[in-house]
């Protein structure tokens, strides 16, 4: 056990090092700069821009950089953004609001997805059935852009229900109830798309696993559909969930970043969208590494929740799943 946990926080280690050398060198070779985007700029100007690259050392060979960029990171150092501010003091800030965001956009869903999944698994063809299926032609066909901004059209600009936009009310900012009452146009957006997934996803799941033989065996010594059903099948029919939701990570935080832009939240993914639309490649670079390492740490513990879900999975002494 401690041998594969081991090895495989190895691997993650790699593969994060190998994803932020290989953004660090697209970012440093791209053309133009932070102090390009700056049209008609005077001599004094181009003589400050020049003192300030100077100062964040990208007058240096890419190599050097890349080693003074790392020794940075290794002493727990964010680095300045091109504005002179430590990224330290503030991207935190964009994560929390960004782990807000979709924490319960994915709790909802799964509350919703899983037991409504289940019964539409065993009443098939019934009207939830058919509900289900139009919510899932909805999810797959409308994108999370187009989806946010007609309910931002309908529900705050045309009935207004709910704000338009922005995490707080200027005047209630830290209020939970104000920061719920601005939640629920983006979490249901997001919410929309992920119902349609895993809905679709349990009910095949379940569709699969009810005729297997150990259930019909359980029912014959007596075992209430219940407990047949929400004990044992449902456990069977999320060993495959676990997968699809750890591989479907970076979609659902790269359209969480869209939404985000759309209803003008502070999280992670439209500080990274800001930063690369100014080139302010520090933020940028930081806000990759962080959802990186999010996704690699899902993964890793994705293995971890096989051997809880299913007790045929046991990690082999080699550190390899099997059954």
């Amino acid at each position: 056990m401690w041998a594969y946990l081991i090895r495989r926080g190895i691997h993650s280690l790699i593969v994060l090092f190998i994803v932020m050398s290989a953004c660090f060198c697209v970012m440093r070779l791209m053309p133009g700069n932070f102090w390009s985007l700056s049209i008609g700029m005077t001599e004094e100007q181009i003589r400050i821009a020049n003192e300030q690259m100077h100062l964040f050392g990208l007058d240096l060979p890419i190599y050097q950089q890349y080693f003074r960029w790392i020794s940075e990171l290794l002493h727990g150092n964010f680095g300045l953004d091109y504005y002179r501010t430590p990224i330290n003091s503030y991207i935190w800030e964009y994560v929390r609001n960004s782990f807000i965001l979709l924490g319960t956009s994915f709790l909802i869903a799964l509350i919703i997805a899983i037991p409504w999944g289940i019964y539409t698994s065993k009443r098939q063809d019934g009207i939830s059935d058919k509900l289900g299926l139009i919510l899932s032609l909805i999810g797959y066909s409308i994108p999370v852009f187009v989806l946010g901004h007609w309910l931002q059209d309908i529900f705050a600009f045309r009935l207004f229900w709910f704000p338009p936009s922005s995490m707080h009310t200027p005047s209630k900012t830290g209020e939970l109830g104000d920061l719920i009452y601005h939640m629920v146009l983006p979490v249901t957006t997001i919410t929309i798309g992920l119902i349609a997934y895993y809905l679709k996803m349990i009910r095949a799941s379940m569709i699969e696993v009810l005729p297997a033989e150990f259930l019909n065996l359980a029912r014959a010594k007596g075992v209430s559909e219940r407990r047949v059903t929400y004990r044992h099948a449902l456990r069977m029919a999320l060993v495959p969930m676990i997968t699809i939701i750890m591989l479907d990570l970076p979609t659902l935080i790269s359209g969480a970043a869209v939404v985000e832009n759309v209803f003008n939240w502070n999280g992670l993914g439209s500080l990274a969208v800001s930063a690369a639309r100014t080139r302010n490649y520090p933020v940028l670079l930081m806000s990759i590494l962080i959802i990186s390492s999010f996704v690699v740490v899902a993964n890793f513990l994705a293995d971890l929740l096989y051997t809880i879900v299913d007790p045929r999975v046991k990690l082999h002494r080699k550190g390899i799943l099997r059954r």
